[in-house]
């Protein structure tokens, strides 16, 4: 009986492979009962298919692996999809606010990396960007950080979906778009 539920457990675990989970935070808190201390963990967890999809759990148990193992099914419920451009970064500047943690995410060309601290760049690792510049202003709770910067996510609109909002061609947004970046390269 226990042997199949490990074998099950590996089957699952190879079902999930397509995910890479990274563990951000992990707080331990003591509640003081008669005999002693009772500890707890609370884990933050972000979940991601490095091709666009991206989601946060947290879980609490009085294990770290089983606070872990609640904090990454929680993430898993919680995917969003991320609009990316050619796959490596974001289309455009972003900034996303959650209590105290404000964030600024802004596309940046091929060859930048990753240019994020702590908990942001769990984030945009598991997503999939290569390339993105981000700040953290405020508060540097990870909890704070990383809704910010799914806040901040959740506004990054694709040229297709603007496209269909306005009710245009996408290969006219692209147009105005190159007219845009050659201006810009004649006035530097």
């Amino acid at each position: 009986m226990a042997r199949d539920r490990e074998r099950g457990g590996r089957e699952r675990e190879r079902e999930d492979s397509e995910f890479v989970d990274k563990l951000v935070h992990i707080n331990r808190v003591a509640k003081v009962v008669k005999g002693g201390r009772r500890f707890g963990f609370a884990a933050l967890v972000v979940v991601g298919d490095q091709k666009g999809r991206v989601g946060f759990g947290h879980g609490k148990a009085r294990e770290v692996p089983e606070a872990i193992r609640k904090a990454t099914e929680a993430a898993k419920r919680s995917l969003v999809r991320v609009p990316l451009r050619e796959g490596r970064t974001l289309h455009h500047d972003v900034s996303g606010r959650h209590g105290a943690g404000k964030v600024i995410c802004r596309a940046a060309p091929a060859g930048t990396g990753i240019i994020a601290g702590g908990p942001m760049r769990a984030v945009f690792e598991t997503l999939g960007v290569q390339d993105v510049v981000a700040k953290s202003f405020g508060s540097s709770n990870p909890y704070n950080m990383v809704r910010a910067t799914f806040d901040a996510l959740k506004h990054e609109d694709s040229p297709r979906g603007v496209a269909a909002r306005r009710g245009i061609k996408v290969s006219t947004l692209q147009a105005r778009r190159r007219d845009i970046d050659a201006e810009a390269a004649v006035e530097a």
